[in-house]
C-alpha cells in the first residue's frame, strides 16, 4: 500500500502524536507500506495499525494496493 507522507504527518499530527509525526517527517513522500515497512515498525507503526489510524482519520483517495 502507498499513502501520502505529508497526510500521515497530518494524521499523527491531529492524534497528538507529534513525536511520531517528526519521525514520519524523514519518510519518502510517497511511503511504501512494503519498501518502508522496517521504518514505519521502528516507530511504532505496523501496517494495521497505519491502516486503523487512516481510516479513523477519514483518509480517503490517497491510498493505493
Amino acid at each position: 500500500m502507498q499513502i501520502s507522507r505529508d497526510e500521515l504527518v497530518r494524521v499523527l499530527r491531529t492524534e497528538g502524536d507529534n513525536d511520531t509525526a517528526e519521525k514520519a517527517a524523514g519518510l519518502p513522500d510517497r511511503i511504501d507500506t512494503d519498501r518502508d515497512g522496517e521504518a514505519l515498525d521502528a516507530m511504532g507503526l505496523d501496517r494495521t495499525q497505519l491502516m486503523a489510524k487512516l481510516a479513523a482519520a477519514g483518509f480517503g483517495g490517497s491510498i493505493t494496493p
